[in-house]
């Protein structure tokens, strides 16, 4: 008989923001498959086997988790985050969509979870309080230039943006191309916050402008987010908090 698949969202980093629904199905599993610091995030016990594997094997991963379910078995394929947000449902459905038909009785489920731009702006206050989008800095799948039109587009439509994998060792120079891009639309006050390792004993939460914001702020565990014309920071003693308000026309009277 065909077995399960759940891709699970493991959020940013806290136990605690793990979901019920995701816990319930690491319980229940037989096998959980993902990138390697994220399967170190699941506890050994008897009858689980764990399979983690590098970066940059996304469909290898998802094929083995199908073929392990056609198999019979109950598995779980995590991701930190939202399994949903550049993460590993859209690596299943890439390679389900060609793959045989083995895999058709397989019942594929998707369990979400917090997502680090979300996450992120919690702790920050609600930057993403207005209209908003999220988009992804690695060229690994894209080229620069669509990345460089989508963030003018954003930027020319006034959105607040979360912009995931801004930095790595692979891709040093992104985060400095897109900030300087930025700096040229959207001037050099734009409040913008970077968020790195929320939830973990390592977080760290910065908020500056535009002007002020230097690619070395971040790593690849680290979300920012570029407020819109409309977000405002609120200084406080205990510290200051990034919102941005519910109307376009900014506070509400």
């Amino acid at each position: 008989m065909s077995g399960t698949l759940a891709i699970a969202g493991l959020g940013p980093g806290s136990e605690a923001m793990i979901t019920p629904q995701v816990r319930a199905a690491l319980d229940a599993a037989t096998d959980v498959l993902g990138y390697i610091p994220y399967v170190a995030r699941v506890a050994p016990r008897p009858g689980l086997v764990l399979h983690p594997s590098d970066n940059r094997v996304e469909r290898e991963r998802a094929a083995d988790a199908l073929d392990l379910a056609a198999q019979g078995r109950r598995v779980v394929l995590v991701s930190s985050g939202d399994p949903g947000v550049f993460a590993m449902a859209a690596a299943v459905f890439e390679v389900l969509e060609s793959g045989p038909q083995a895999w058709d009785d397989v019942a594929i489920e998707v369990l979400p979870g917090i997502t680090a731009m979300l996450a992120a702006a919690a702790r920050a206050g609600a930057p993403l309080g207005h209209d908003f989008c999220a988009i992804n800095l690695s060229d690994n799948l894209k080229p620069w230039d669509m990345i460089a039109r989508r963030l003018r587009l954003a930027a020319e439509a006034d959105f607040a943006m979360a912009l995931y994998n801004p930095r790595s060792r692979a891709r040093p120079d992104g985060l400095a191309r897109a900030l300087e891009l930025l700096r040229t639309c959207c001037g050099p006050q734009r409040p913008t916050l970077f968020a790195r390792a929320v939830s973990t004993p390592q977080e760290d939460l910065r908020i500056v402008s535009l002007a002020q914001a230097v690619p070395e702020m971040a790593d690849m565990r680290t979300v920012v987010i570029v407020g819109s014309s409309q977000t405002r920071i609120v200084a406080r003693a205990a510290g200051p908090l990034l919102y941005t308000p519910r109307s376009a026309g900014g506070v509400l009277a």
